[in-house]
């Protein structure tokens, strides 16, 4: 079956040795970290190649792998890249006194805005799945962890109060991952799931999905 990959902008020239294509080096290992967190995120780790990250960025395969050296040390930066991103979301929902709903709504609420970038929410699936490799699967946990440990020590909150907080979170990316979250104008019983996961925050979940960037096919 054939996935969609929303591309990252691509430059007047996807070849790196041109000097059309000059751009910093801190910024294009962020455009190729964005792209591959899209690819992770929809073919997986073992269906994914550097050589559709690198088209996905618009950057020459043979540059990806200088600059992470294997598809490895690239996943392994995007599921590290993945929970900085998160922590730092939770952060600004929880510094956020201006807001007047409780610390737990905030937190939740900027959980669900992050389906705007579905690469995030799928690649952290992925790399959930691979708690077994040895080289991922610490990252993984250890991921994971930060999560629960920030919640408990700065978000004050209660263990069995971050279980149902994880467990919800979870179920979003379930939904996101089985792709549940297209069937907004189809299926009564996915729409009545969806209502009841993402209440108030449906609209945002089906104008997120369709304000993505162009899909570009890919032949995995």
């Amino acid at each position: 079956m054939s996935s969609m990959i929303r591309s990252a902008p691509v430059s007047s020239s996807v070849d790196d040795r041109l000097p059309v294509s000059r751009i910093p080096a801190a910024e294009r290992r962020e455009l190729i970290l964005d792209a591959a967190t899209n690819v992770f995120g929809e073919l997986g780790y073992a269906g994914a190649t550097t050589d559709q990250v690198a088209k996905a960025a618009g950057i020459s395969q043979p540059y990806v792998v200088r600059m992470f050296g294997s598809k490895e040390n690239l996943f392994v930066e995007v599921m590290e890249r993945t929970g900085d991103r998160i922590l730092e979301v939770f952060r600004a929902a929880m510094a956020d006194t201006d807001d007047p709903r409780p610390v737990s709504a905030r937190i939740g609420a900027a959980y669900v805005d992050l389906i705007e970038d579905r690469g995030i929410m799928l690649s952290l699936m992925q790399g959930f799945m691979l708690g077994s490799d040895p080289r991922i699967g610490p990252v993984a946990r250890s991921g994971f962890m930060r999560i629960y440990k920030a919640l408990r020590n700065e978000g004050g909150f209660e263990p069995q109060q971050i279980r149902e907080f994880l467990a919800e979170g979870m179920l979003i990316n379930t939904l996101l991952a089985t792709g549940l979250t297209e069937s907004l104008d189809e299926d009564a019983d996915a729409i009545e799931l969806l209502a009841c996961t993402f209440g108030d925050k449906l609209a945002l979940v089906r104008d997120g999905l369709a304000g993505t960037p162009a899909l570009i096919p890919s032949k995995a």
